[in-house]
């Protein structure tokens, strides 16, 4: 069976974009696919450096996997600092990496561009993403837009790594973008990001989410007047989460007119709230026991392990290493 592998970034309180953006195309491969999923922990600490935090946003999005439909027993989730391994290749791999090359990384020139403090972490980071994915021999990536760039590099990397050692031992992944959902809108219209504070968490209470939706962006259109339902933000968001009927249905009640922007956010919120409000029941009930939590990424840890040593020592051997004697 081919194996898929992603990570996401335990950044705090995952929003719908990171659901339709990564979350969910990944959880829909676990049928047709050996899955390796892991919170990025080591990426975030490039800007996160409060330890208590550190942990707490791993377990939040250990229990929001889950909660998503992560199966634990056929499937490896993991914490990403807890294989060294990952580490150790992303060495390696470095010594075979062009400064020249990861200065094409968006994300370096992005914070360089906006004169951001960028350390050696931020720099390196394709690095690091290179590792998680050649260490567990992926044949496919499912990403955001926003990180094909990444796969790309991991098998412009892998190529290097097995053209300077004369030896196919690293594996070149391909990208999976889910094209109709490679940008969500916010809040404001722009791209959904907890930077740009225009999100909507996945599991917002709905008193919040009722709040969220209801404040999204709309033209002062009268009442009365017809409306276009495909050329608003509000149509948008629908449109990702709707069903092609109830999407049409909406849009032909607000084109007779006597239906306002508001009218058709309540609905966008009962949608959202039908969709989400058992996964926050799941959610709440998983995130209160962390010792759970720590035992299932623990064994998805231990699975990784397994299959990623025998992909370190295939690039030990070949760079001239010995076999490790512990």
């Amino acid at each position: 069976m081919k194996r898929s592998l992603t990570g996401i970034r335990p950044s705090g309180n995952p929003h719908l974009g990171n659901y339709l953006g990564a979350i969910k195309p990944a959880l829909a491969l676990q049928e047709k696919f050996e899955c390796f999923y892991f919170l990025a922990d080591m990426h975030t600490l490039t800007t996160l450096k409060n330890a208590k935090e550190m942990r707490s946003r791993n377990y939040d999005m250990a229990a929001t996997w889950l909660a998503l439909g992560f199966d634990a027993q056929r499937h490896s989730l993991y914490r990403q600092s807890d294989l060294p391994e990952t580490a150790e290749l992303a060495w390696y791999l470095s010594c075979c990496t062009g400064m020249g090359f990861l200065e094409k990384a968006h994300a370096y020139k992005d914070s360089a561009a906006q004169n951001k403090d960028v350390n050696h972490g931020v720099f390196a980071y394709p690095v690091l993403m290179a590792a998680d994915i050649l260490l567990y021999d992926a044949d496919l990536v499912p990403v955001g837009k926003d990180q094909k760039q990444h796969v790309e590099m991991a098998r412009d990397m892998a190529g290097s790594f097995n053209a300077i050692f004369g030896i196919e031992t690293l594996k070149l992944p391909e990208p999976l973008v889910a094209e109709e959902v490679m940008s969500i809108p916010g809040l404001d219209g722009r791209k959904m990001s907890k930077s740009y504070k225009n999100e909507i968490p996945i599991f917002a209470s709905q008193a919040e989410l009722k709040k969220l939706v209801m404040s999204i962006k709309t033209d002062s259109t009268a009442l009365d007047a017809p409306k276009e339902l495909s050329s608003s933000l509000v149509g948008e968001l629908f449109a990702l989460f709707g069903s092609s009927e109830q999407k049409a249905d909406l849009s032909k009640r607000l084109q007779a007119g006597g239906l306002g922007w508001g009218h058709a956010k309540v609905e966008l919120f009962e949608l959202l709230d039908a969709i989400f409000s058992e996964k926050r029941k799941i959610y709440e009930s998983l995130r209160v026991d962390e010792a759970m939590l720590d035992s299932v990424l623990a064994h998805g840890a231990e699975k990784a392990r397994a299959v990623g040593s025998k992909v370190l020592s295939r690039v030990r051997e070949a760079i001239g290493f010995k076999e490790r004697a512990f």
